[in-house]
């Protein structure tokens, strides 16, 4: 009669189990062998430190030797006799002369002088000047737009008649529209000066300054009741043709 088994009890089924069980169980008690130390309980560390004799220091007792100041120095002793010197020697004062000669001083009466106030040159614009230049035939007109008016007229038909229009074909310009600006002042008197003159040639420059120099005289401009310079300017345009 074959005796039964139960298949749970074999023991060769989880052999490699136990033995890499016990293998690592052995080698786990090899290594706390090898590292085990013994110490001696002198060196075991105390829980707790006293340093109250390490911290208590004798600090010797030192007394502060507080030197008086030296004394004063002694007062120089007095001589026993006081001798009284008189002087005998007398000392010639050196009186110095000049060395200028007297002279006759004649007084000299200064007359009045009369000092003569120069007056500025005062230039007001044409355009806000209490009273306007007025241009030869222009003193009849009331106002000061009506005498500006007469006066920018009068001056336009002078540079038309006497202006030479052709001058620019004689210079050889080419045909189009030209402009020369133009500037002068009439002075305190009335005269026509610093008559200035910039266009697109030289010679239409000089046309034009001299025929501002033919504008005549003219009763001058005046701000509060004094005689000023006026500045004036104007263009000429004029075209030239083909």
């Amino acid at each position: 009669m074959e005796p039964k088994k139960n298949p749970k009890s074999d023991v060769r089924r989880n052999s490699s189990l136990f033995f890499a069980v016990g293998l690592a169980l052995m080698l786990g008690i090899t290594y706390m062998t090898i590292n085990y130390k013994t110490y001696d309980k002198s060196d075991i560390a105390i829980d707790s430190l006293n340093l109250d004799d390490e911290l208590d220091e004798e600090v010797p007792i030192t007394e502060q030797i507080i030197t008086p100041p030296p004394p004063p120095p002694p007062p120089p002793a007095a001589p026993e006799i006081i001798e009284v010197v008189e002087d005998e020697e007398e000392v010639e004062e050196t009186v110095i002369e000049s060395t200028e000669t007297e002279m006759d001083t004649e007084i000299v009466e200064v007359e009045e002088v009369e000092v003569e106030e120069v007056e500025e040159d005062i230039e007001v614009p044409f355009s806000v000047i209490e009273n306007v230049p007025v241009f030869p035939g222009c003193e009849n007109k009331k106002g000061n737009a009506a005498k500006k008016k007469c006066m920018s007229e009068k001056v336009q038909k002078l540079v038309n008649r006497k202006f030479n229009k052709e001058l620019a074909s004689d210079l050889g310009l080419p045909p189009g529209r030209k402009r020369i600006f133009v500037s002068f002042k009439i002075d305190k008197s009335g005269n026509v000066v610093q008559v200035g003159a910039r266009g697109p040639h030289p010679g239409l420059e000089k046309e034009a300054k001299r025929v501002i120099n033919l504008l005549p005289k003219m009763k001058p401009g005046k701000q509060r009741g004094k005689a000023v310079i006026v500045p004036y300017s104007l263009p000429i345009v004029f075209q030239v043709q083909d």
